[in-house]
């Protein structure tokens, strides 16, 4: 019985919301594919990069007015604002420094008190990649990356460029130089963008129609109370997981579509854009490991243009810096801004125990796979995967517990309350703010050894 009620389920999810989430999220961006393909087209017949630049620049205005209509001028003014602000500190070797503070100001000013919340949260990402390009090209004509100053037109036409600025990810302005020489048609191009396009639905079919019904339809597990919280909160994190790989795999889609997301091996042009590594997130070697495969463009970005800008200030307070800048980026909201903080926390205590250890037994048990050639004696014993393995399964713990957050409760509470803080307070306070504490017990005992 148990088993047929099961089968029923499944062939209801299959016609009642797997067809309807596929069909309603190509509904929503066969138009935005069609730019994308449209402006590879357009740089394959050999145009001046002039025209090549603002056609980059209208296919990413008419892609922002498809999704966001009249609000898609806050991005656009976000775009002319940090555009403005290189050229009137053009001959500063700071420019990295004076553009961050104006889009940090902007963004602040924009989410208090001009734009109303509701508003603010739909373009939120396309303000995030912008401000992203923005900031990695002041930086990078800082260091000499870039050699020459761009024009208004160079400028919008990356900023805008209609592959990335809906759902991003960010690119460097090399990339997308490289985009606009456009390599040929191939069919290595064709199979990425197929690979990335079925992923997404899967992950959109996953996250909407599997994930909910994970406990006890799809997986027959049922416990006490404080059990079937965890068990509750693990699919809140596999559905929020999901819908942000489906996000990620579109938005390779949309990259690649547009003839950016490759690498060249000696003439040999490799479609390899990767945004997010599911695999190393649901089953991660360590939170390390999680962070850098949860948005791996934005990690590098992070890296290259915050973290190690920090470093001088230390290891522990670079890395709150930089995850108080994610926080910054993706908005004022206390839960999110308490999800990454206390990612920070757990990354560096993880870290530090971790190497510690290591160092202890001379063990490959650090937070990231050790080369072939370490110094380490113990490489592939039993007890090194047993140590390595523990931490997996404390990665998932933490995953759980910061994805309890993502629940159905959020969808239903208005905009204008942002993710209260009396939301993430209770509901850590139901799973009895567990990985807080496991966190300060790891730091204690690193402390102790």
């Amino acid at each position: 019985m148990a088993s047929f009620s099961t089968w029923e389920l499944l062939q209801e999810l299959a016609v009642g919301c797997v067809l309807p989430a596929a069909q309603q999220g190509f509904d929503q961006v066969w138009q935005l594919l069609f730019v994308c393909l449209l402006y590879r087209l357009l740089c394959r017949t050999g145009l001046p990069p002039s025209v090549k630049h603002l056609c980059s620049l209208i296919a990413g205005v008419y892609a922002l007015y498809q999704f966001f209509e009249l609000h898609m001028m806050w991005v656009v003014l976000l775009s002319v604002l940090c555009y403005l602000t290189l050229f009137l500190v053009c001959y500063s070797n700071s420019r990295g420094t004076f553009l961050s503070l104006a889009v940090l100001v902007y963004l602040l000013v924009g989410e208090l008190h001009l734009v109303d919340a509701a508003t603010w949260l739909k373009i939120r990402g396309s303000q995030m990649v912008v401000a992203m390009k923005a900031i990695s090209l002041a930086f990078d004509l800082d260091r000499g990356v870039v050699s020459a100053f761009p024009s208004p037109l160079e400028f919008m036409g990356y900023i805008l460029f209609v592959g990335t600025v809906i759902f991003g990810p960010w690119i460097s302005f090399a990339s997308y130089k490289d985009a606009m020489e456009s390599r040929k048609l191939k069919f290595s191009w064709f199979a990425k963008i197929s690979g990335s396009w079925v992923k997404c639905q899967l992950c959109l079919v996953v996250s909407t129609c599997i994930a909910p019904y994970l406990f006890p339809y799809l997986i027959p597990v049922e416990g006490g109370e404080s059990l079937d919280r965890w068990l509750d909160a693990y699919e809140n994190a596999v559905s929020f997981h999901y819908s942000h790989y489906f996000v990620s795999f579109l938005s390779e889609t949309t990259t690649t579509l547009a003839g950016a997301g490759f690498s060249d091996h000696k003439d040999n042009v490799k479609w390899d854009v990767t945004v997010a590594n599911p695999v190393n997130v649901e089953l991660p070697r360590s939170m390390v490991e999680v962070v850098t495969s949860w948005n791996v463009p934005m990690s590098r970005w992070l890296n290259t243009y915050v973290f190690k800008n920090a470093l001088r200030m230390g290891t522990f307070p670079a890395i709150l810096v930089t995850y108080t800048a994610s926080a910054l980026l993706h908005g004022l909201s206390f839960h999110l801004g308490a999800v990454l903080l206390s990612l920070g926390f757990i990354t560096y205590v993880e870290h530090v125990l971790r190497k510690r250890l290591a160092a202890i037994f001379s063990a490959c048990i650090l937070s990231k796979s050790c080369s072939p050639d370490c110094t380490h004696q113990n490489k592939k014993t039993l007890w090194v995967y047993g140590i390595n393995l523990t931490f997996s399964v404390l990665a998932i713990f933490h995953l759980t517990y910061l994805g309890s957050l993502f629940d159905s409760d959020m969808d239903n509470m208005d905009p204008g309350e942002g993710f209260l803080a009396s939301h993430t307070i209770q509901k850590w306070s139901e799973l009895s703010w567990l990985s807080h504490k496991v966190m300060i017990g790891c730091f204690v005992f690193y402390w102790l050894i």
